[in-house]
Parts: structure tokens; C-alpha cells; sequence
């Protein structure tokens, strides 16, 4: 059995000019080999690569930041690391990430405008070279620094446009349509929108998705059937019961996500009622719990993990200084089940 006299620290892993004299060539031609430069003769290249392995050798991150004059990092401000919705984008962000050797700082600012912007300007104060918001509050009021100071942002569901500013966007507008058509199918007439306060410019756009499903079956809008929550379940509960006190109240509600749909369906249920008996629920996101709540939630399917991607790979498309598109619109996709179904009262 060894003991802590057994115990020996790994060999030193090899530098950049022990690789090179391995392979009997210059250290520029190991350095261009290691980052696929066109300049390097394939076999050559494969060679270094392979070589690099076998020793054993690993890029300083301090050295590579002196000569790139960047720090290989990304700061990602989340609203809440508790959000399901926050997780798949993530994961897609750390994906690409990873793959280009950036390493990625990840900070909660908890739904407030004021922590959204100190959290993203210590990523500046950091120099981190790159940054993505996830549902910015107050995206408009930092964006013109970062401009100035030259750090490219993507925003995740939210839109600022500038020089250096760029979204990656569900279209909430048709999305929202699209729940708000398949209920009107269905047969609902009394149809209510229940929003989020904070999701500034997604709540407006589902709204008149909504709306304007509304307005192309030529059902009257109802002020009234307007509520709003905070974007979470315990902000959808108090909206929902709302809605329930009303004396006509509605036979369905399109909820902004499916959080808020996990609010309002608790709600419901403890009032009494039933879904999609009394009460059809429709969501926004396709959460994974979505599938399991009772019933399964009818939603719209947001590319979570891909949007996380396309928001990374637009920050390194910027990087190396290639023109990216400003704002990416991504579709969504109506997942129907059984939280939705034919009213039980007539219209």
C-alpha cells in the first residue's frame, strides 16, 4: 500500500520549444501548426499535433494572452441559474466555448437591473473579450459603454441593436400566435394572456402575437383578460387568481412561459378547477419538467442548447473578425398536449 512518501507530482508537461525541437522545426511553425494555419504543410502539421499529445503539451493561457492581447474568457449573465430555460443555453454556450479554448465566467443577476449591470461591468472591468446576457432587463443602458470600450455583447431574447451589440431571438411573435390560433381552433373565444412585467420587449411581442391571432378569427380584445406576473411561478399564482375572480372568466390563457404556466396550472388546481376541463393552459419554452406536469404542457419549443450555441459562435465569428449577422431570429415550435382541449362551456 503507498503511502504519502509514494507520492510524486506528474512530469513537467512539455513547452512549445521542446516540441518544436522534437520535430526539428521552428517554434512559429509549432505555434501555427497547433492552430491549423494554413501555411503549415498538412503532414507536417498532423506530426507537431500528435507530438504535442504524446508530451503532453498544453497552451500557456497567460502566454497566449499576452500575444493575442486577449484573455480567452466570456462572461454570461443569467437571470437566475435556477431557471431550466437558463441551463440549455448555457450548455450550448460552454459547448462552443470549449471548443475555440475559451473559458466562460457565469453570474446571476437575479431578475434586478441594477445587479444585471454591476455583474456586466465587472466582466468588463475583467477584460473579458466577449459577453452574452440571457433576457437583459436593461440591455439599452450598457450596451453604448461596451461599444465604446469595443466588447462585443450578444443578447439572448432581447434586442439593442449596435456596432457591437448582437441578439439571438426566438420569434415571440409567432410563436405566441401560434399557441393563441391552436386554442382558437379548439373552439376558446374567452381567451386571457397572462405576461411578464419584466420581459419588456418579449412580453410586447407576445402580446401581439396574441392579439393578433385574436384579430384574425375576429374575437373581440378584452383589456380585462390582460394579466401580468413576474416571469416565475409564485408571480403567476397571484395573476392567475386574478383571472379566476373574474365573473366571466377565461376558458384558456397563454401564459409567457412555461414557469409562468407552472404557476398558474397550481393555481388553477387549487381553486378547483380543472385542465384542460375548466381551464386550457399554454405555455412557452418546452421546459423538460413541461412534459411531466399534470397534464403534460402544450408549449412552444424554444432551441434552448442551439441558441446558446449560435450565441457563442457569434461572439468568436466577431472575435476573428468576421462579419456576423446583427440579430438572429430563430423559430419556434408548437408542441401540443394535453393541457389543451375543447371548451367545456359555449363561447
Amino acid at each position: 500500500m503507498s503511502g504519502p512518501a509514494d507520492f510524486k507530482l506528474p512530469a513537467k508537461p512539455a513547452s512549445i520549444k521542446d516540441i518544436a525541437r522534437l520535430a526539428k522545426v521552428s517554434h512559429s511553425t509549432v505555434s501555427r501548426a497547433l492552430h491549423n494555419h494554413p501555411l503549415v504543410n498538412a503532414e507536417t502539421a498532423e506530426r507537431i499535433r500528435q507530438l504535442a499529445r504524446k508530451h503532453g503539451y498544453r497552451p500557456s493561457a497567460a502566454a497566449r494572452s499576452l500575444v493575442t492581447q486577449r484573455s480567452f474568457t466570456i462572461g454570461v449573465v443569467v437571470t437566475t441559474i435556477s431557471d431550466p430555460f437558463v441551463a440549455g443555453v448555457v450548455g450550448g454556450i460552454e459547448e462552443i466555448a470549449a471548443a475555440h479554448g475559451f473559458s466562460v465566467f457565469l453570474a446571476n443577476s437575479n431578475a434586478d437591473p441594477e445587479q444585471e449591470v454591476r455583474v456586466v461591468q465587472s466582466f468588463d472591468e475583467r477584460r473579458v473579450d466577449g459577453i452574452v446576457v440571457t433576457s437583459s432587463r436593461v440591455g439599452a443602458l450598457y450596451v453604448p459603454v461596451l461599444s465604446r470600450r469595443q466588447v462585443p455583447i450578444v443578447l439572448l431574447n432581447n434586442q439593442h441593436p449596435s456596432e457591437f451589440a448582437y441578439s439571438v431571438v426566438i420569434d415571440s411573435t409567432q410563436g405566441a400566435y401560434d399557441v393563441t390560433a391552436h386554442l382558437i381552433e379548439l373552439g376558446h373565444r374567452r381567451i386571457a394572456f397572462l405576461g411578464d412585467e419584466f420581459g419588456r420587449q418579449s412580453d410586447t411581442e407576445r402580446l401581439s402575437g396574441y392579439r393578433e391571432a385574436l384579430a384574425q378569427a375576429e374575437i373581440p380584445y378584452n383589456r380585462h383578460y390582460i394579466v401580468h406576473g413576474d416571469g416565475k411561478a409564485e408571480g403567476a399564482i397571484t395573476a392567475m387568481s386574478k383571472l379566476l375572480t373574474m365573473p366571466l372568466r377565461p376558458t384558456a390563457v397563454v401564459c409567457y412561459n412555461d414557469m409562468s404556466a407552472l404557476g398558474a396550472m397550481h393555481r388553477i388546481h387549487g381553486a378547483g378547477f380543472s385542465i384542460p376541463g375548466d381551464i386550457s393552459i399554454v405555455g412557452f419554452d418546452d421546459l423538460h419538467i413541461s412534459q411531466y406536469l399534470n397534464p403534460p404542457l402544450t408549449t412552444i419549443r424554444q432551441p434552448m442548447h442551439e441558441m446558446g450555441r449560435m450565441a457563442m459562435q457569434t461572439l468568436i465569428a466577431i472575435l476573428s473578425g468576421v462579419i456576423s449577422q446583427q440579430n438572429i431570429i430563430v423559430p419556434g415550435q408548437l408542441v401540443v398536449r394535453a393541457s389543451t382541449a375543447p371548451p367545456r362551456e359555449q363561447p
